[in-house]
């Protein structure tokens, strides 16, 4: 028989490793969101999303077969989630027009600074004074990145990153809530559901013909997405949200190398700087989270 902490060790490695991959399938979804959208319409790349992403789900998960993934305790919440959920794909597809991925990236970081400051009124999760100290330095970190006032005043695109990053804290409020009720697999579905639901019939107005190999991009888009959800699942199954939350910011390091090999961007000296204070700052964050409530407030997994 195994030895169940080598078991449980091993179990935890996996997660780890799931997570990485999710990550890494993030970033590169990302990548070639910002590829497209050079010379596309976000809101078709964000349509196409969803609608790839929904059709790989139906297929893997089959709810002809499984009714009860179709069954919600709380169908109105799901589809708010699913709102949020679209509106941070449109900012962050938009911001990615104009930014670098490493710098729309640094200030999606500030999601879960965002979900700990609702987390008291919404779900009645106060932090202490330590956790709004690590809150008011991740801030830090991501003006650092934006630098408003320097340069001819905040870059307008950052603002669009900035409201990514809003609707996606209320995205990740909305998950917790949910998560009460439904499974991954169902949240996972109405997620997409809901994605098409509200795309599809925007999509005839910003349509424009794709090449194969922008199709191609185009499916993949939905395909990284459902992928790299999966994953997550999968490595939340097999170790704990605290031991896997500090590696999803290993999408920095991915989004990095992207940009620089894809687009050839470098990342600046005030990126590395702000998004070094970002990170710190969440780590602490989920450190007080789990010593003193035995919970985390994750890190942002866009996709």
């Amino acid at each position: 028989m195994s030895d169940p902490a080598h078991e449980q060790r091993r179990q935890r490695l996996a997660g780890i490793a799931m997570m990485c991959g999710a990550v890494a399938f993030f970033a590169a979804l990302d990548a070639i969101a910002k590829y497209l959208g050079r010379h596309m319409d976000p809101l078709q790349v964000t349509g196409m999303r969803f609608i790839s992403g929904f059709v790989i789900a139906f297929v893997i998960f089959n709810p002809l077969t499984r009714p009860e993934l179709l069954k919600t305790q709380r169908p109105g919440l799901q589809f708010v989630r699913g709102l949020f959920f679209v509106s941070t794909t449109i900012f962050n597809f938009l911001a990615f027009r104009h930014l670098q991925l490493d710098e729309a990236l640094s200030i999606m970081f500030a999601t879960p600074f965002l979900v700990a400051m609702a987390a008291g009124p919404v779900l009645g999760e106060w932090v202490g004074w330590r956790r709004w100290t690590a809150i008011a330095v991740g801030f830090l970190g991501v003006l650092v990145v934006i630098r408003p006032g320097v340069g001819g005043g905040m870059q307008w695109a950052a603002l669009l990153s900035v409201a990514a990053a809003i609707f996606y804290a209320a995205y990740g409020i909305a998950t917790r809530m949910v998560s009460r009720h439904d499974s991954s697999e169902t949240t996972l579905f109405y997620g997409n559901l809901v994605g098409v639901a509200v795309m599809a019939p925007v999509l005839p107005f910003v349509w424009s013909t794709p090449s194969l190999l922008d199709l191609a991009m185009l499916v993949a888009v939905g395909a990284l997405g459902s992928a790299g959800h999966y994953l997550l699942i999968a490595a939340h199954r097999r170790a704990p949200a605290s031991v896997l939350s500090p590696f999803i910011y290993t999408q920095l390091i991915w989004a990095s190398a992207l940009g620089f090999l894809v687009f050839q961007d470098i990342p600046t000296q005030w990126t590395l700087i702000g998004g070094a204070i970002v990170v710190a700052s969440g780590l602490y964050l989920i450190h007080r989270e789990r010593k003193v409530t035995g919970r985390v407030v994750a890190p942002v997994e866009p996709g």
